[in-house]
């Protein structure tokens, strides 16, 4: 499967849609606009913490400590995707770490299929929206109390 291309790069191959149209050798990726979907979400609940780049490291560690600490939640869910990853094993150990070892940490990987759109930049012209899916990686880490033994 083809990669996402910057403005300029070369043309896409035919391969990279997911919807048949005309020949890739008239498709020009400078006259596209790509727009990528939100990826779909697991489930929301109380206890689960998707992580990002956007937002502040210490913040998105602060939720945590208050799920765990003042929440009432024995156990919270760090979800993290692409870039996101590292970022949420960052968390979970972190906050292992200040809890002196009385957190235990539970990995799971997976992958995500998303979507994104190619849009023409001119809707005048021939060109229709295309679009192409592509895989992310992901992470899950379960922060939690064990249990007494």
């Amino acid at each position: 499967m083809a990669e996402l291309r910057s403005p300029g790069a070369a043309p896409l191959p035919q391969a990279a849609t997911a919807e048949a149209g005309p020949p890739a050798a008239d498709m020009d990726p400078v006259e596209y606009t790509l727009r990528k979907r939100l990826p779909r979400k697991l489930p929301k609940r109380r206890n689960d913490v998707y992580v990002n780049m956007k937002t502040d490291f210490r913040a998105q560690l602060a939720r945590c400590q208050k799920l765990l600490e003042g929440g009432g939640h024995r156990e919270i869910c760090v979800h993290g995707l692409g870039l996101a990853i590292n970022r949420a094993i960052n968390i979970a150990l972190q906050l292992q770490a200040s809890s002196q070892g009385a957190l235990q940490l539970a990995a799971n990987t997976s992958t995500v299929e998303l979507v994104d759109d190619l849009e023409p930049d001119d809707p005048d012209e021939a060109g229709e929206p295309l679009t192409r899916t592509r895989n992310n990686s992901a992470i899950h880490i379960k922060v939690f109390y064990p249990g007494p033994q």
